[in-house]
């Protein structure tokens, strides 16, 4: 959520969009759970389950845009956007572990990842300081968010050379993603180890 100034009420464009991804998520899975993966021809369920994974993986741009152009900043948005961004790539990516398109060495360092910056989160802010995330973040997520987009398109793809070759994109962006995770973690655990330790306050 951008800077800007303070909203009193907490159903802001923006924050209700959040709210509609945030409530997508279990719908989006249910679906993913029930669509058929590509045979002799392309599903058309996985091609709807794509489709719409793309869509909740664009809204995060849409209520970005939102509160910039309205310059509205809220609290609940601010508690909001970050934890639907996780629930959208935890949940995406129990379904390609459940679909044996990806491994749970991924979901183990991307949520050890998010853990660790969450818990380093409440320490730094327990002494009022606010540790600026880097951009490594962001290009870990959309690398991640872009990914998954690929191996969920692969199984509405039937076995062939494209898919196959979509299928090796996909897992070679999620191991960017994965050194991009792991990267901005330890980048974060730095900065905010002075505050841990004690040696500022």
């Amino acid at each position: 959520m951008p800077k800007g100034r303070v909203n009193q009420s907490i159903w802001t464009p923006a924050n209700i969009v959040t709210v509609i991804r945030v409530a997508a998520l279990p719908l989006w899975l249910l679906l993913a759970q029930l669509s058929a993966p590509a045979t002799d021809s392309v599903s058309i369920s996985s091609v709807v389950v794509f489709v719409l994974y793309v869509l909740i993986s664009l809204t995060d741009k849409l209520d970005g845009y939102l509160a910039r152009s309205r310059n509205e900043v809220s609290s609940f948005g601010q508690f909001l956007d970050p934890i639907a961004d996780k629930l959208a790539v935890t949940v995406a990516l129990c379904y390609l572990l459940e679909s044996d398109l990806t491994n749970s060495w991924v979901l183990l360092v991307i949520l050890s990842r998010e853990f660790l910056v969450s818990g380093l989160r409440m320490v730094v802010a327990s002494k009022g300081v606010v540790v600026p995330a880097s951009n490594l973040g962001k290009w870990k997520t959309a690398i991640t968010m872009v990914s998954i987009c690929s191996l969920l398109l692969v199984m509405a793809l039937p076995q062939g050379v494209f898919a196959d070759r979509l299928h090796l994109a996909g897992n070679v962006g999620m191991a960017i993603a994965l050194v991009l995770t792991a990267w901005s973690g330890v980048d974060y655990f730095m900065k905010c180890w002075p505050y841990v330790i004690g040696k500022r306050s």
